[in-house]
């Protein structure tokens, strides 16, 4: 089984809610319509019911099954949901009148408020939005977990000789500091255990192997190593590591012998998003592994974001990560 259908078969057995905002667009009713035959999980779809139903007929596309249909602009449980953003963002100037209208006008907040009240399970939007408005209403509607942060992201990546591997952030963060980079670290591992069922080995990445080279950017990826092991000695983590170390035994032997990580790592953190995008891409297109993601990791819920590019199976397989972090 690929690590596709193994998460959507994981998916479908936790039985969760998610919420699809973007109704407005083909591809979220038809991935809608496919969740709901399949019975994956239930849907709550985002605007008046006559009107997402009228635009599925017209598409050939059926709505039955456990669906629900909320309309930002009349839900009774409005006030509620603007009483608890108005809370979250006042330090920032927000005021009750304007939590109320942003509920009103804009389905993002509106869906990830519904995740964070939990009448959701988690979100899955950006066929439409860009990654900013979407990131922005769940950093500011569902906010952190307590230990993270930073938001971030992992790509899965699965290789042609059917390893799944967890590569970390490539997407979100520019140039992290020691402390972001560790709870990269910790939650790329967690992801990564949530998504495979694989117990995460994780490598700290750099240009240098265990001293071999003297940098301020290998004393980075030094320090963030440090803080991730004090906050989660139960992980297997190392560090630091060349990718060739950390991949390949042979090389870890050589490199870094008596690491548990080196040789054997499932999950790669890389020292910045330039080291990252550029790896999974070249991984992708030049190694021919299929990659998924981003996912959004280090919230309270899951809300994650999709390429306004996607099919209606990306945002189905999107849906089904969510469903399980």
């Amino acid at each position: 089984m690929d690590i596709i259908q193994q998460i959507r078969t994981h998916a479908k057995a936790a039985a969760k809610n998610i919420v699809l905002p973007e109704t407005e667009d083909a591809r979220t009713l038809k991935a809608a319509e496919f969740l709901l035959r399949e019975k994956i999980c239930k849907v709550s779809l985002i605007g008046d019911e006559d009107h997402i139903r009228g635009r599925a007929e017209a598409e050939n596309i059926s709505l039955e099954g456990e669906v629900t249909f909320l309309d930002f602009r009349t839900d009774p449980g409005n006030d509620a949901l603007a009483a608890s953003l108005h809370k979250k963002r006042a330090h920032k100037g927000m005021t009750p009148g304007l939590a109320g209208s942003i509920l009103s006008d804009n389905s993002l907040f509106y869906a990830a408020m519904l995740v964070d009240a939990g009448r959701a399970h988690g979100c899955v939007a950006g066929a439409v939005n860009t990654t900013g408005d979407v990131l922005r209403a769940a950093i500011q509607g569902i906010g952190l977990k307590p230990s993270s942060s930073i938001v971030s992201s992992i790509f899965l990546m699965s290789t042609r000789d059917g390893r799944v591997l967890t590569f970390g952030d490539c997407a979100v963060v520019p140039y992290p500091d020691p402390e972001q980079l560790a709870t990269i670290a910790i939650d790329s591992a967690d992801t990564h255990r949530a998504l495979t069922g694989q117990e995460p080995l994780v490598a700290m990445l750099s240009f240098s192997t265990m001293g071999s080279a003297s940098h301020e950017q290998v004393d980075l990826v030094l320090q963030a190593l440090n803080i991730a092991k004090d906050m989660r000695p139960d992980l297997n983590i190392d560090g630091e590591l060349q990718f060739d170390a950390a991949y390949v035994p042979d090389i870890a032997i050589r490199k870094a012998p008596g690491s548990k990580v080196a040789g054997r790592a499932n999950v790669f953190i890389f020292p910045n998003i330039d080291a990252g995008n550029i790896a999974y891409k070249i991984t992708e297109r030049l190694g021919g592994a299929t990659a998924v993601g981003p996912i959004i990791q280090g919230l309270a819920r899951p809300m994650n974001d999709l390429s306004r590019g996607c099919s209606w199976e990306d945002i189905v397989n999107t849906v089904c990560v969510t469903a399980l972090t």
